[in-house]
């Protein structure tokens, strides 16, 4: 449906959100579910707005100027807060623009005018659907109220972002594969469509029959008779949607190749992904491929709908006003900016152009105290029976809420003689208002704790899961706001708050261990906001009533995670004598295994390696205590013999062998021909787009191979009948092992020995 203005016969509509996008000059377009099921299209008059600071007979004279401007619609002085730290309100030029896609010249004009140094610009990079859903003060799948005119919607909200009870609309679900008839090694958008593949409520359609053509007019039709609000791909992104629109072009049909719910075209071009550094590793994101009407779901390019599914994805665009389509691609810090810049909207505060917050100068001796991060205790290396694992729940975001940590309130000018002081560094934090990062802060951990409350009390396992899954996906906000305070570009961060918040955390936590050791507990290992103490003969009460006065003195929740009937502390794999922080694996007296820094936690391993050492593992669960652990060794090491055995025989599975590694940065940048360079190489002899941040896979075909081309095969290039490289294989197999059994003294080759029936040691030494 295509139209200049709203439907004549609607006055007032009921629905919920589902799409929104800019269309024509000046205009939003706005897609509704009904409560009767009707999908309507609606369009709403909106101009941009943006705000200019400067001195005053600047901006008076800048005013005189916009006149002329073709761009401009009307401009009109305001007063605003003009950006987080400004105390009082002053007077800014406000200026409304036609429409969207004059902002950006418009914004650089400005700039050129004022030589980049005299006019600060507010709210200029804003995306214009969400400065919609931030003016209408609405967002996507709320239940809203419309009255419609011939170009303007007005809203009433009947939803709230607060509620947990909430109704989302029934959506309507599709998944869509391609069939390609590749002719060479790897499918190219020269290839012939042997099929598509349309999956519904677990039933599925397959076009197949006709040419090309046919099959692609045949899809354009089942979509529009299907009527899908969601369309999910796998690859969509970066290469069903465009092999399919190239196909079209080919074929002549290209205007008829209509998908979205309007009737726009999808265009067959070719754009570059998104290369981007995060938490200490270098991610890739394919470039959007958007219908309108709908929402296009890449499931690779999409973190919140791996972790969280779609009722995750419904909570974060719902609490952070977000549209679906971008929600479902963003970074979850992305999300989360999205509702601090809501936040500043809402308190009249407006957001810059550029993050200008700078660091305050510090001493030698102050960056030394400030600099430190979370506090540690270092593990005990090897096995420890008996364990109570306490760990703080949300700490950090926990901390920047209670204690009003924001980029405006550290070290703040209005009250430098404020009683509340970052410890050991003096920090003065406001007293006179809080931050906009505590305030959405406050809000989402009050929101996650009902939600894990209502998941403990619901009885119906279907809402159970829907719970767990809202309040997992705000809990990547709050694992992500602390980082965000820090980021470079956080419009709302600060390196001042970022310290503060880890010198918070640190006198939290040593509070915490001197309160058990008072109790009479042993601190065995600690990391930042987890302790795991020992007592002899301490019940699970005795843990509740620790973390009970441990919170109550700290102001942060502490919770018992559990007794471990055994937990092993491993040491680094080069020194054998440094313990290591987040190296260790345990069993609890419920049955739950936990592990963290072995090859079953990292992406990169194996299924063969993941498969072994989970059952070595298994079987060291069955032990009650580290004496039975002990005796339990050699059936480790027959889980080791076993899993050999497959391999030599020809038993394991190739994708069983594959190996997963992302490159860190563009392979030409590579020194060191490592295996996924070379796997990567091999990709892009046949035509594959492999920049930094993707992810490569290979398995090993002659690792030692002096010609090392030859030691790594790409997945996409394996052919029925290959060879592996044994050896390699089993060296990772002992590796896995030796991991496990290395606080005991067992090297790879002393793995490699025993299976082999040497005489290891005696096990009652230990």
């Amino acid at each position: 449906m295509q139209s200049d203005s709203n439907p004549t016969n609607l006055k007032r509509v009921r629905g919920w959100i589902l799409d929104l996008y800019p269309s024509a000059s000046g205009q939003m377009s706005i897609w509704v579910i009904t409560k009767s099921g009707k999908r309507i299209h609606l369009f709403d008059e909106f101009k941009p707005k943006i705000y200019i600071s400067s001195r005053e007979r600047d901006l008076e004279r800048l005013s005189t100027r916009l006149f002329a401007n073709r761009l401009v619609a009307s401009s009109n002085l305001a007063y605003k807060y003009a950006g987080s730290m400004a105390t009082e309100k002053s007077k800014i030029l406000e200026v409304t623009l036609r429409n969207h896609k004059g902002v950006s010249s418009f914004a650089q004009s400005v700039l050129e005018v004022g030589k980049y140094f005299r006019y600060q610009l507010h709210n200029c990079d804003l995306k214009s659907d969400q400065a919609y859903l931030y003016d209408r003060e609405i967002f996507p799948l709320g239940f809203v109220e419309i009255e419609v005119e011939k170009e303007k919607l007005r809203f009433r909200l009947l939803d709230s972002i607060e509620s947990v009870d909430y109704q989302v609309p029934s959506l309507r679900v599709i998944r869509i594969h391609v069939d390609i008839a590749k002719k060479g090694k790897m499918p190219d958008f020269s290839d012939p469509l042997r099929a598509i593949v349309i999956y519904k409520n677990g039933g599925e359609m397959t076009i197949d029959t006709g040419d090309e053509k046919n099959k692609l007019l045949q899809l354009v039709e089942i979509i529009r008779r299907l009527d899908p609000d969601i369309v999910f791909t796998r690859g969509g992104d970066s290469h069903v949607f465009p092999y399919l629109a190239r196909r079209a072009l080919l074929n002549g049909i290209s205007e008829r190749f209509v998908l979205s719910r309007e009737d726009v075209s999808m265009i067959a071009r070719h754009k570059h992904g998104t290369t981007y550094f995060s938490y200490g590793k270098t991610y890739y994101r394919a470039p959007t491929r958007r219908l309108f009407g709908r929402v296009h779901i890449d499931e690779y390019n999409s973190f919140i709908q791996r972790t969280s599914g779609l009722d995750g994805l419904a909570e974060i665009v719902r609490t952070c006003r977000v549209p679906l389509h971008r929600a479902s691609r963003s970074s979850i810090g992305s999300s989360m900016a999205s509702l601090q810049l809501f936040q500043a909207k809402k308190d009249g505060v407006l957001i810059p152009r550029r993050k200008c917050i700078p660091e305050t100068f510090k001493s030698a001796y102050e960056l030394l105290i400030g600099d430190r991060g979370g506090f540690v205790y270092e593990p005990r290396v090897g096995i420890h029976d008996n364990i109570g694992e306490v760990d703080f729940s949300s700490m950090y975001p926990s901390l920047m809420a209670k204690n009003n940590i924001s980029a405006e309130t550290v070290l703040c000018k209005c009250c430098p003689d404020a009683k509340l002081r970052v410890p050991e560094l003096g920090y003065n934090i406001c007293a006179n208002r809080v931050g906009i990062v505590p305030k959405i802060l406050r809000f989402i951990i009050a929101k996650r704790l009902l939600y894990n409350r209502l998941k403990k009390e619901a009885h119906d396992q279907k809402l159970k899961e829907i719970y767990n899954k809202r309040q997992c996906a705000l809990k990547w906000i709050l694992v992500t706001c602390f980082g965000y305070l820090g980021y470079r570009n956080a419009k709302f961060g600060t390196v001042d708050g970022h310290i503060s918040v880890c010198a918070f955390g640190r006198h939290a936590f040593l509070k915490a261990a001197h309160v058990a050791e008072k109790r009479g507990f042993n601190v065995i290992h600690g990391i930042v906001d987890s302790l795991w103490l020992r007592k002899v003969g301490a019940t699970t009460r005795e843990y509740v009533e620790l973390c009970r006065e441990i919170s109550s003195k700290i102001g942060v929740p502490l919770n018992f995670e559990g007794h471990y009937k055994w937990i092993v502390f491993l040491p680094s794999r080069i020194h054998s004598n440094v313990a290591v922080l987040n190296r260790y694996y345990g069993i609890k007296r419920d049955g739950t295994i936990k592990i963290r820094g072995l090859e079953t936690r990292r992406r990169d391993t194996a299924k063969f390696v993941y498969d072994a050492q989970m059952e070595m593992i298994r079987v060291l669960a069955t032990a009650n205590d580290s004496i039975a652990f002990f005796k339990k060794i050699p059936d480790v090491l027959n889980v080791v013999k076993e899993y050999k055995r497959r391999l030599l025989d020809g038993k394991v599975s190739i994708w069983d062998l594959i190996i997963t590694k992302r490159l860190s940065k563009n392979f030409k940048d590579y020194r060191q021909k490592v295996s996924q360079v070379i796997a990567a190489k091999q990709l892009l002899r046949e035509g594959v787009e492999v920049p930094a941040g993707k992810n490569v896979s290979f398995f090993f075909k002659s690792a030692e191979n002096k010609y090392y081309e030859r030691r790594v095969k790409a997945k996409e290039l394996i052919k029925d009948c290959v060879n592996s490289d044994i050896k390699k294989y089993l060296l990772l197999l002992y590796l896995a092992a030796s991991n496990i059994l290395s606080p005991f003294g067992y090297s790879k080759n002393d793995i490699y020995d025993s299976i082999k029936g040497h005489q290891r040691m005696n096990l009652t030494s230990f």
